[in-house]
Parts: structure tokens; C-alpha cells; sequence
């Protein structure tokens, strides 16, 4: 993939779009959106790297109420030719074929490597990685298996989204304890799992969100570790102008 003068690549993760309520998710949606205008004139390509709704399911012919805004804004700039791709994360991991049906966005529900003007990306939503966090790991083969995915199905979406909805925001209330656990990069889990990447592969750029915290790493001289924050306290995203990837927040 080439990225030609003048146009840039831009990430961003973890909008969490519905919570906590949909008044102040709605200020935030109308600020991602406003940030999405604004990028689409120079974007080669936008990496949503999962998370960008607190809660997603989709049912045969049904998918959760709102986010109106925010999914006109992306089916605009796909149609607009600008490619979008969309990392499934832990709290949007039903995503399964309306985003690319209706708003043209290929969805990636697995880390994946990108080489972009000769630089190597690895790019993921980062849960489930590195050592450790055993009861979450096992939490999600479960949730992605097909059989408890086709169960949940036969759940009126009345009550189905409720109960993800709320499974979501205890999810988040446990994940804001271990983000608060952060004492330095070099005991970042995502850190850890990036050197033993980089024992059998080379990569230029590691690119997480799924922390919620910014943070750039550097892992060895050729190598950066870049996490992408938030859109709920930092509104951070990163930028790629074909050369230097550099890690920017939103006013």
C-alpha cells in the first residue's frame, strides 16, 4: 500500500458510543464526527481499530437504535472512495456483515500486519493479548462461539440489547480498575506482547487501543509501540503522513 504527498492515514479506537447515557455519548459522537469531516479531504484511509460502540449486536434484520450520525459520516466517506477499515473489539466483537453491506467497511476481527510505504503495521484492538487476564480470554471464546451467538439470537432485541448494554457497562467498570493498575510502560501487558512479537518478525508499528490510556513506546531503535487512547477523556488518535506516524489529540 502506497500513501502518496499530501495524504495521510489516520487511526482511532474506543468511542464507547451509548454510554454512560445517551445524552453525553451524543457530544461525543457529534465531536468524532466533526473530527471525521474534517480528516476526510486528505484521508488515504481511516483504521477504526474496534469499541467505537459500547455495545453492538446484530440480529438477522435488526442492529441496536442510534449512532445515526456517526454511521452516515462513514458511509459518506466510503462512498467517497476513501477504504475504512473496521477491527472488531471486545465490547463490538457481533459485528458481523452490516457494516460492510451497508457502509462499505471491511471488518478485520483478528490483529493483523499492514505494510504501508515500506513501514510494517501491526494493527489490532489489543484485548486478549500478552500474558495473563485468563478469565477474559476464556470469556471471549465464549461470546464469539457460533452456538451462544445463535442462542443470544432467539433473545427479543428489546431485551437483548438491554442485557448487553448492562454486561457492557460492568465490563467497562472492571476494565477501568486494571487501567488504573498502570504503572510503566515496560509493565504494559500490550508492551510485553509486542517484544515477543518482534522476536520472530520485524515490525515498524505496533497500533492498539482497547487501554484506553495514549502511549508511544519505543520498543527498540526500528520498532514503536502506540496506543491510541480514547474518544471519552483524551480524544487521541494517531497519523501516518507516509513517513513519521505521530500520536495527536483532538481539540
Amino acid at each position: 500500500m502506497k500513501v502518496t504527498e499530501g495524504k495521510k492515514i489516520y487511526f482511532a479506537s474506543d468511542n464507547h458510543l451509548g454510554a454512560p447515557d445517551a445524552r453525553t455519548s451524543l457530544l461525543r459522537e457529534k465531536k468524532f464526527v466533526k473530527w471525521l469531516d474534517e480528516i476526510k479531504s486528505n484521508a488515504h484511509s481511516i483504521y477504526l481499530l474496534g469499541d467505537v460502540f459500547d455495545f453492538w449486536f446484530e440480529y438477522d434484520t435488526v442492529v441496536p437504535k442510534g449512532f445515526t450520525r456517526t454511521l452516515g459520516k462513514i458511509s459518506e466517506l466510503s462512498d467517497s472512495g476513501i477504504p475504512i477499515y473496521y477491527f472488531t473489539g471486545n465490547h463490538d466483537m457481533w459485528v458481523n456483515d452490516y457494516f460492510q453491506t451497508e457502509l462499505g467497511v471491511k471488518v478485520i476481527t483478528e490483529p493483523q500486519q499492514f505494510v504501508i510505504n515500506d513501514k510494517s503495521f501491526f494493527i489490532g484492538h489489543g484485548d486478549g493479548l500478552g500474558p495473563g487476564d485468563k478469565s477474559y480470554k476464556l470469556m471471549k471464546k465464549i461470546f464469539t462461539n457460533k452456538f451462544f451467538k445463535w442462542c443470544f439470537k432467539w433473545i427479543h432485541p428489546d431485551i437483548g440489547v438491554r442485557i448487553g448494554q448492562f454486561l457492557s457497562k460492568e465490563n467497562k467498570i472492571m476494565s477501568a480498575k486494571k487501567d488504573a493498575e498502570f504503572i510503566d510502560n515496560e509493565s504494559e501487558w500490550l508492551t510485553q506482547y509486542c517484544r515477543k512479537k518482534l522476536q520472530t518478525n520485524n515490525y515498524n508499528y505496533f497500533l492498539f487501543g482497547h487501554r484506553h490510556i495514549p502511549l508511544e513506546v519505543e520498543l527498540n531503535s526500528e520498532s514503536r509501540y502506540i496506543n491510541l487512547g480514547d474518544w471519552i477523556t483524551h480524544f487521541t488518535y494517531a497519523e501516518f503522513d507516509g513517513k513519521n506516524l505521530s500520536l495527536k489529540k483532538y481539540d
